[in-house]
């Protein structure tokens, strides 16, 4: 049944991707905050992707793609093919369909301001924030066994988690931390590859030989349309759990990019940064080279900063949906509330009650509707679209 709930989701959200690539090829898109392309992709970058992008591949990835003996679906191509397959490159269309439709759409239609749908929406935010935190929280022992036994999550890494969430939340009080600590987190991001490379001795053409594995993901892009396993149908639940909100968040930095160009930033620029993190981690796990000290370190570190800029983007957008602003609230309410609510809720992931799939589900399930209540009521207002609804316009 779930299989069949996502297979439907992604064919539906890919299609839909293809419809408004060629019905708005050259549509200019700007949102109500535009900023440059380098921060934009910044924003989104940090904000679209969390902590499994650092801790997931030497932890637990790798090792289960290499190994088809006991999963033969990933004998087709080697595992960082099939790594980069899951976080890179087509997966991100799903946040070109809704940067696309929250820029351009949305503020015709007002569909996500319906009540029922605003509250579904964010609570479906909420959860998906909760669920980066349980993550964290459940990963964390194996780059920082020196801590504990590197198995058994203890205390201080509950005070680690809950000082994550508090300091994103303080971060998402202005717009202005949010960008900054975005275009910092890149700047960062690239700091530690390049860190991995010197502590691996990799030389250029080791780099080369490894990266060049991403070659097996295009040459059997096709097989990455549809869940193989069961894991890589967690991963596209996950992808769609963001999608809606990352999107919504998204949108409105966007700053005149026409939709070809839209697309083609959003499926080429985070793969580069992307490759070239898991070619260095493929050439770790190939090589045998262990991590532990200052890499291991350096990834805990990268991996706190990811999750709080997840957080801090999203506590900022369903705190300013709901109305729960810092203005109306007052910073001390916003700041207990807001840290509460989410530590609460990671740890109801982290004892594995509640389940991202469901969420994905959820989400599958607003595209649907959105998509129906368009086309039964909005159809002509939409594909008589032409231009940026008035204040959306590069002047």
């Amino acid at each position: 049944m779930m299989t069949t709930i996502i297979s439907f989701g992604v064919l539906l959200a890919f299609g839909l991707a293809a419809i408004i690539t060629v019905r708005w090829w050259n549509l200019e898109l700007v949102g109500p905050q535009p900023v440059s392309l380098f921060v934009f992709i910044s924003i989104l970058f940090t904000s679209g992707l969390d902590v499994g992008l650092v801790m997931f591949p030497l932890a637990w990835d790798f090792p289960l793609y290499a190994d088809t003996a006991a999963e033969p679906a990933y004998g087709f191509t080697n595992p960082l093919a099939i790594e980069f397959g899951y976080w890179g490159f087509l997966i991100w269309a799903f946040y070109f369909l809704t940067g696309f439709y929250f820029c351009v759409i949305e503020p015709r239609v007002k569909f996500f301001e319906i009540p029922l749908v605003k509250l579904i929406n964010n609570i479906v935010i909420i959860a998906t924030c909760a669920f980066t935190g349980a993550l964290f929280l459940i990963y964390l022992p194996y780059y920082v066994p020196m801590v504990g036994d590197g198995e058994t999550v203890i205390p201080a890494f509950y005070g680690v988690v809950f000082l994550v969430i508090a300091a994103a939340a303080w971060s998402s009080t202005d717009l202005r931390f949010v960008k900054i600590l975005s275009v910092s987190s890149v700047a960062l991001f690239f700091g530690l590859i390049a860190l991995a490379w010197i502590l691996a001795g990799m030389g250029l053409g080791d780099f080369t030989t490894s990266v060049s594995n991403v070659g097996g993901y295009f040459a059997n892009i096709h097989k990455f349309v549809l869940p193989m396993t069961d894991y890589h149908e967690f991963f596209l639940f996950w992808w769609f759990a963001w999608s809606i909100m990352i999107g919504q968040f998204t949108a409105r930095f966007v700053g005149g990019l026409k939709t070809w160009q839209f697309l083609l930033a959003l499926l080429v620029i985070p793969s580069i940064p992307l490759a070239m993190w898991f070619g260095v981690l493929y050439h770790y796990f190939t090589a045998g080279i262990d991590t532990t000290g200052l890499m291991n370190w350096a990834m805990v570190v990268v991996g706190v900063i990811f999750v709080v800029n997840s957080f801090d983007s999203l506590i900022r957008l369903y705190t300013d949906n709901l109305g729960m602003t810092v203005e109306k609230l007052g910073k001390p309410v916003y700041l207990a509330g807001n840290i509460g609510l989410l530590f609460a809720l990671t740890l109801m992931f982290q004892s594995q009650w509640l389940q991202i799939q469901w969420v994905g589900c959820v989400v599958i399930a607003l595209y649907v509707g959105c998509l129906a209540y368009v086309l039964s009521r909005h159809r002509a207002t939409v594909f008589s679209i032409d231009s940026m609804p008035e204040g959306q316009k590069l002047s």
